[in-house]
């Protein structure tokens, strides 16, 4: 199963690309996470709507790069199902036995067009409060990593 965490933007602060950087080295080699950032629209005189369609097309763009156009789309919402970290380790585990790839979405500072978060297969949310887009991708590979320490009975999480 290939895991990839489509974002918009970018550039991240570095304590969050290190962030990052440390929990993707820790998968192991079948189950390797790939992140894809992908621009966000500059604002100038367009509409939310215009940017979110823009950044849309860009994101289904890298998706069907990374793993293909079949892919299970997995929008970060923050209208999205609330998981704990065992559900989500649930989760993982029902993705790798169905085998296709997982794309997660992260949107820009406007979110994600309304038709495409509707159209996912799934809706999740990491938080009931507002995240930075950088802070955001370093809590879901964390959540990522710690929910295949639990299927794996791997020491890193504690009940």
């Amino acid at each position: 199963m290939k895991l990839v965490i489509v974002a918009v933007g970018l550039r991240v602060p570095d304590w969050a690309q290190t962030a990052y950087d440390d929990y993707a080295k820790r998968f192991p080699a079948e189950l390797r996470v790939e992140l894809r950032a992908v621009k966000t629209e500059p604002r100038g005189s367009r509409t939310v709507a215009q940017m979110q369609a823009a950044e849309r097309e860009r994101i289904e763009t890298a998706i069907a790069s990374a793993v293909g156009r079949n892919a299970r789309v997995v929008a970060l919402d923050e209208r999205g199902s609330t998981l704990t970290t065992q559900a989500l380790a649930t989760r993982l585990t029902t993705w790798q036995r169905e085998g296709d790839g997982v794309a997660l979405v992260i949107g820009g500072p406007d979110g994600l067009e309304p038709a495409f978060r509707q159209g996912a297969h799934e809706r999740i949310r990491l938080s009931d409060m507002t995240l930075p887009h950088a802070m955001a991708r370093v809590l879901l590979i964390e959540q990522l990593y710690r929910a295949w320490s639990i299927n794996a009975n791997h020491p890193y999480h504690r009940e």
